[in-house]
C-alpha cells in the first residue's frame, strides 16, 4: 500500500502534491496546486482538528474529501507540523493509498444496485420523514408491489394494516433517537399466502458527522426456527400443564386445553370404557367397531365447541372410520376433508359426517393415544381457522404431547384400579347395613379421602349387646392406604370380640390400647410397614331400660348430644390419650338421655380443614345437628354438605343415632330369695307374663331355661338374685346374683346328677352368655319366638 503526500503552507494553500495524491483523489497536480486545500474538503473540519492545527500540534482523523469525479470519500488523514523559520511552519498531509484503481461512480451504483437486487433477506432504505428511497427485489415480492411503487412512499401507504402500525412507530423512533432497534413479529405480508416469522432490524443511516439521514429495515425470514421454538415451549407447556391430578378426566381435559388454539382450532379426547373405571384393558388387537367415551373437548370459539359431542356421551365408531383404522394400526392420520379416503366414512356415517363439515373443518388429524403398550383411545384435532393444512412436524408435535398425556391417563387409571380396590377392601370392613334395634335408630356415613392420600383407616359399627344393649363405636386408624385399611379391619373385629363378652367402655379400650401395642410391635418387625400404628376410638353403651349411655374415648373428638327440645353440646368426656400409648388408663363417662335424643359420632376429618379453625368447624357441626330432618339419613347428608363441601382431604366416618326407651310393659323384674321353692314360683311369674304378653307358644321354652338360669344362682351364686323378662321384639330372660363366679359349660357323665342345665340353655336359646358388673353378675339367654 502506497502513502499519499500533500503539503499546506501556512495559509492553509496546497504547495505540493504526490502521485499517490492523485491516484487517491484523482486531481493531478497542475489542478490543485496552489489552491486552498479547503477546496477538497466535502466538509469543514471538526473543531478538534482546527484546535490543533492552530497549536502547530500533530493531529490525525478522517476527513470527507471530493474526488475528482465527484464523489465524497472518507479520508484517513495525518498532518504533521514541518518549521521553516521565522516562527513559520508548513504541514505535510499523509494518506494511504489502496492498492489497486478505486471503483467509479457508476461501478459504485451498480455495485450497491446488484447487491440489492441478489441479497437474499429484505432489504429497504427510508429517507428522514420515512419514505422509501430504495429497496430490493425481495422486499417488493413480499409486499406485492414493483420497487417503483414503493419509491417516495411511507410504509403505512402501501401496508394500510393495523398490524405494521408499529414498525411505523419504531421507524419514526429509530430516527428520533439514533438507535437501533430488533423485533421478531409473525405476521402474513400482503404477497404471501401464509403468515412468516420475521426478524426485522431497524437501524439509523448516519453521515461522517453523526447525524441520522434516514434509517433502513431489513428482514430475515427465521419461520422455521421461529415455529421450531414455538413447538418446543408447547411441549414444554404440556410437560408443566398436563397430569397436575390423579383424575382421567381432568388430565384428558388438560390435554386438549394446550393445544387449542395454538395447535389446532379444536379437539377432543375420546376414551376406551375401561379406562374411568380403572380396569385393565381387553386381550387382543381392537378390531371392529369401537366404542368409547367423549371424555374431554375444547374450542376457540363457544359456536364450534356446540357441534362438538357433549362430554360423557358413547361413541361407536365403525371400523372403517378414520378413528377406527387409527386405533387399529397404532398410527397417526392426516385427512383433508375433501379426501377420497373419508367419502366411504361419510357415506357409512352421515350423522358425524355432517357435524365435521358444520365446524367448517378442512383439515384433520387423528392421533392413537397409547401408553405402556396399551390403547386408551384417541385424540381428534380439526383446524377450521389456521389456513394451513396438518404438516408432518404438527404430527410429530401432537404424538410427542399425546404420547406424555397417556402416560398421565395410564398413571390415572392405575391410580383408579388402586383406589378402588382399596376403597372396596375398606367398605368390605365396614358393615354392610347397620343392625336394626329396638334401643335405637342408626344411620352412617364414609367418604375416603379426596385427594391422593387414598382410603384411610376410619370406621363405625352398631354392635347389638346382651339386655337389648346397643354399642355404637367410630374410630380412626392413623394414615392412610391399604395397610391402614388392614389395620381397621383388625381393630373392628377385635372390638366386637371384645364387645360380646360386655367389657365397659374403659375395659374396653384398655385391651384394644394392648391389641394396637402388638400390632405396632408386628410392624416394627416388618421392613415392608413404615411407621408405628396408632388409633383413635369412641365407644359407647346404651342401654333403653335405664336410658343410660355409658361412654370412653380414647384421644377421639367428643361426641354430640342433640335432646330432644333442640338443645345441642358436645359431652365432656375425660380426654384419654390415643392408642397404642400404653401404660396410661382410660376412663368412662355415665349420662342419662332422655327418649328420642340424638347422639352423633364421627372422626377427625368431618370437623378438620385448611383454612378453617377447628373451634368454627365444630360450632358449624352442632347446628346442622339441630337442623330438622325427616329422616337420620337426610341428616348425614345434610351434615356432610355443610361440612364438606369439597372432597375432604382425609377420610370421614359419620354415626348417628336417637334413642329409644323399652317402657314398663316390656320389662318384667322379680326378686327372688336364694330358696330352691322360688324355682317353682318363678316359673309360674314367668308363665302369667308371657300369657300377658301372647307369647304362650314360648312359654315351654322359657320355663326351661328360667328353672335352669334360677337354679344356678341359688346353687352357685350369691344373694341378692334378680329375674328379669325383656320384650323387644326378641325374649330375653336374665338371671342377676352378687357372685363372680362364671358359670361354664362342660360334659356331664352318664350318672353325674348334675352339669346338663347349661347344656340345655344353649339348645334351646339363640345365644346366652354372662356379662359381669361392678358387682355381680348376670347370666343372659335370648329365646327364639314361636313364628
Amino acid at each position: 500500500m502506497t502513502s499519499a503526500v500533500a503539503i499546506v503552507d501556512e495559509r492553509g494553500v496546497i504547495t505540493g502534491w504526490s502521485e499517490g495524491a492523485r491516484s487517491l483523489l484523482g486531481h493531478v497536480p497542475g489542478e490543485v496546486v496552489s489552491r486552498p486545500a479547503a477546496d477538497l474538503l466535502a466538509s469543514p473540519l471538526p473543531p478538534s482538528a482546527l484546535r490543533r492545527l492552530a497549536e502547530q500540534a500533530p493531529w490525525h482523523g478522517v476527513v470527507p474529501a471530493r474526488h475528482r469525479d465527484g464523489r465524497t470519500l472518507d479520508v484517513v488523514v495525518r498532518a504533521c507540523p514541518c518549521p521553516v523559520g521565522d516562527g513559520q511552519a508548513q504541514w505535510v498531509l499523509t494518506s494511504p493509498v489502496p492498492d489497486g484503481p478505486s471503483p467509479s461512480g457508476e461501478e459504485n451504483t451498480l455495485l450497491r444496485d446488484l447487491t440489492l437486487s441478489q441479497l437474499p433477506v429484505a432489504v429497504a432504505f427510508y429517507d428522514r420523514d420515512n419514505r422509501a428511497v430504495g429497496a430490493n427485489d425481495v422486499i417488493a415480492r413480499i409486499v406485492g408491489l414493483s420497487e417503483e411503487r414503493i419509491r417516495g412512499r411511507r410504509l403505512r401507504d402501501f401496508l394500510p394494516s393495523p398490524a405494521y402500525d408499529e414498525f411505523t412507530e419504531l421507524q419514526e423512533q429509530v430516527v428520533r433517537t439514533g438507535e437501533p432497534v430488533h423485533v421478531v413479529r409473525y405476521l402474513r405480508a400482503p404477497g404471501e399466502s401464509r403468515g412468516r416469522a420475521w426478524s426485522v432490524f431497524l437501524s439509523p443511516l448516519k453521515n461522517h458527522l453523526g447525524q441520522v439521514r434516514g434509517s433502513s429495515v431489513v428482514l430475515l425470514d427465521i419461520t422455521e426456527q421461529y415455529l421450531a421454538r414455538q413447538r418446543l415451549q408447547l411441549v414444554n407447556e404440556a410437560g408443566n400443564r398436563i397430569g397436575s391430578t390423579l383424575d382421567v378426566a381432568r388430565t384428558a381435559q388438560e390435554l386438549v386445553d394446550v393445544v387449542v388454539p395454538r395447535l389446532t382450532d379444536y379437539a377432543s379426547v375420546d376414551l376406551l370404557e375401561f379406562i374411568p373405571r380403572g380396569e385393565e384393558p381387553p386381550d387382543g388387537p381392537l378390531r371392529g367397531p369401537i366404542t368409547m367415551r367423549r371424555t374431554a373437548r375444547q374450542a376457540e370459539s363457544d359456536v364450534l365447541l356446540g357441534t362438538m359431542l357433549r362430554l360423557g356421551s358413547k361413541v361407536e365408531y365403525p371400523a372403517f372410520a378414520p378413528t377406527a383404522e387409527c386405533l387399529a394400526t397404532g398410527r397417526s392420520a392426516v385427512y383433508e376433508v375433501n379426501d377420497s379416503s373419508m367419502a366411504r366414512w361419510r357415506a357409512q356415517d352421515p350423522e358425524r359426517a355432517t357435524r365435521l363439515l358444520r365446524s367448517g373443518a378442512h383439515s384433520v388429524m387423528v392421533v392413537p393415544m397409547r401408553a405402556r403398550g396399551v390403547t386408551l383411545g384417541s385424540v381428534f384435532l380439526g383446524r377450521t381457522r389456521h389456513p394451513e393444512a396438518f404438516t408432518q412436524d404438527d404430527v410429530l408435535l401432537a404424538e410427542e404431547i399425546t404420547a406424555r398425556a397417556a402416560v398421565c391417563i395410564d398413571n390415572a387409571r392405575r391410580y383408579t384400579r388402586e383406589r378402588n380396590t382399596a376403597v372396596t377392601l375398606q367398605r368390605s370392613l365396614l358393615p354392610m347395613a347397620l343392625p336394626h334395634r329396638p334401643a335405637l335408630e342408626a344411620a352412617s356415613r364414609y367418604l375416603p379421602a379426596g385427594g391422593r392420600a387414598g382410603v384411610g383407616g376410619d370406621w363405625f359399627d352398631v354392635i347389638p349387646l346382651s339386655g337389648a344393649r346397643v354399642a355404637l363405636v367410630v374410630g380412626d386408624v392413623v394414615g392412610h392406604g391399604i395397610q391402614a385399611s388392614a389395620t381397621m379391619g383388625r381393630l373392628r373385629t377385635a372390638v366386637r370380640t371384645l364387645a360380646d363378652i360386655d367389657l365397659p367402655p374403659d375395659e374396653l379400650l384398655t385391651h384394644l390400647d394392648d391389641v394396637v401395642i402388638r400390632l405396632s410391635c408386628e410392624a416394627a418387625a416388618d421392613a415392608d410397614i413404615a411407621g408405628d400404628i396408632g388409633a383413635t376410638c369412641l365407644y359407647a353403651v346404651y342401654d333403653p331400660v335405664s336410658r343410660r349411655c355409658s361412654l370412653a374415648r380414647a384421644g377421639h373428638p367428643p361426641p354430640v348430644v342433640v335432646t330432644p327440645d333442640g338443645e345441642a353440646a358436645f359431652l365432656d368426656l375425660p380426654a384419654s390419650p390415643p392408642l397404642g400409648l400404653g401404660g396410661l388408663p382410660f376412663e368412662a363417662y355415665e349420662v342419662e338421655l332422655p327418649e328420642g335424643s340424638l347422639l352423633a359420632l364421627y372422626t377427625d376429618g368431618l370437623i378438620e380443614a385448611r383454612g378453617h379453625e377447628i373451634d368454627e368447624r365444630l360450632g358449624t357441626l352442632r347446628q346442622t345437628l339441630t337442623r330438622p330432618a325427616r329422616t337420620l339419613d337426610t341428616l348425614c347428608d345434610d351434615v356432610l354438605a355443610t361440612l364438606l363441601p369439597t372432597p375432604p382431604d382425609d377420610d370421614v366416618a359419620l354415626l348417628v343415632a336417637r334413642t329409644r326407651v323399652l317402657g314398663a310393659d316390656q320389662v318384667a323384674t322379680w326378686g327372688l330369695p336364694p330358696e330352691p321353692v322360688v324355682v317353682a314360683r318363678a316359673r309360674k311369674q314367668v308363665t302369667d307374663q308371657l300369657t300377658a304378653w301372647g307369647l304362650d307358644e314360648s312359654a315351654f321354652v322359657t320355663e326351661l331355661v328360667v328353672s335352669e338360669l334360677v337354679t344356678n344362682a341359688i346353687r352357685y351364686g350369691r344373694p341378692p338374685i334378680q329375674l328379669r323378662l325383656i320384650h323387644d321384639g326378641s325374649l330375653v330372660c336374665e338371671v342377676s346374683d352378687a357372685g363372680s363366679t362364671s358359670p361354664h359349660l362342660r360334659r356331664a357323665r352318664s350318672f353325674d346328677e348334675g352339669g346338663r342345665g347349661l347344656l340345655l340353655v344353649a339348645q334351646f336359646a339363640w345365644h346366652w352368655g354372662t356379662r359381669h358388673a361392678a358387682q355381680g353378675k348376670t347370666i343372659w339367654a335370648e329365646i327364639p319366638l314361636a313364628a
